[in-house]
């Protein structure tokens, strides 16, 4: 394994032996810098190997090992699922644990401590395919253009700032984590340009597009923020000066639902659907999607296809007359 300049603090496992707990130390530092996974799905993957393992020692009565994790059976595996399931886990964690589990499993035989073939014997929970839900075009356009109708005193720069998050969010398509991820450098000013280099999953980098009323909004927030925002510092900072947290935008966004009437599922992630949605609805080339949204898989953005069939067959089941 290649050595990492950021080595992963040392984890700390009662349920199990130090070999155990400095191999998962190892595998975070390979998740983090190797694999490049985000911090949030290391983050998952150590806890589910975590739980697990704390599972394994209470079911077999001793403290696992690496001899004792190389010959877990898949009945064990199985237990574990059925006892998280239990837990009324989500389907979709369940899938995720087992992926941090196989991950961990394959990250051990390269390391040459043995093979766990009972992690490929156990199949992956089924779970139902659920479709993004989008925001209606005018639904969209009041939270991209969202001022102080939530109703409550803020500081105008905050406003500014928030309002240029959620414009960016649906004029371009953005994660929110690649819209906070921005550099002051990385945006460039009105008229001066119109795309954003956008580093998303993996450290892939790719251009998008965006609008000069979106760039206006950041300008207008930079000029009046009372927190110096140098060029290689983030473009859109908290209360205190620092990197601003998803979740400042997240309750931004909460308020204003309430405050505009609209459902729970308008959330900063709405906004990107209904970026990809309606430029599929008015005749946007799927790969151009796909390429925008920066999916590795074109079957990633191929479920917008279907919540587009589903708008159409509801125009259909209202407007025709014999529907």
């Amino acid at each position: 394994m290649t050595k990492s300049a950021t080595a992963s603090p040392p984890i700390e496992l009662d349920c199990a032996d130090e070999s155990i707990a400095m191999q998962m130390t190892r595998w975070l530092t390979y998740l983090r810098s190797e694999r490049r996974l985000s911090p949030k799905t290391s983050e998952a993957y150590t806890r589910d190997v975590r739980q697990f393992l704390e599972f394994l020692a209470e079911h077999l009565g001793e403290r696992v090992t690496l001899k004792v994790f190389s010959a877990v059976e898949a009945s064990d595996i199985r237990a574990f699922m059925a006892l998280r399931r239990a837990d009324e886990i989500a389907g979709r964690s369940l899938m995720r644990a087992l992926a941090g589990l196989r991950s961990f499993g394959r990250f051990l035989e390269r390391e040459g401590h043995g093979k766990v073939g009972a992690l490929s014997a156990v199949r992956a929970p089924k779970i139902g395919k659920s479709l993004p839900k989008p925001l209606p075009v005018a639904a969209a356009k009041r939270l991209a253009d969202a001022d102080e109708r939530a109703g409550e005193e803020r500081e105008p720069w905050i406003w500014a700032r928030d309002a240029a998050v959620m414009a960016l969010l649906y004029g371009s398509g953005l994660r929110i984590s690649e819209a906070l991820g921005l550099k002051r450098r990385d945006v460039p000013a009105p008229g001066a340009g119109d795309v954003l280099i956008i580093t998303g999953k993996g450290n892939k980098t790719r251009m998008v597009p965006v609008l000069q009323n979106v760039l206006t909004l950041i300008q207008d927030y930079a000029a009046i923020c009372p927190h110096h925002l140098p060029p290689e510092g983030p473009m859109f900072v908290g209360a205190r000066g620092g990197p601003l947290a998803p979740r400042i935008i997240q309750l931004t966004m909460a308020r204003l639902r309430g405050a505009l009437g609209l459902p729970d599922s308008a959330t900063p992630h709405a906004l990107r659907h209904s970026f990809a949605t309606h430029l599929l609805s008015r005749g946007g080339d799927l790969r151009a999607i796909q390429e925008l949204l920066g999916h590795a898989s074109l079957s990633t953005t191929q479920i917008y296809t279907g919540i587009d069939s589903e708008r159409l067959l509801e125009v259909y089941r209202t407007t025709h007359p014999r529907a």
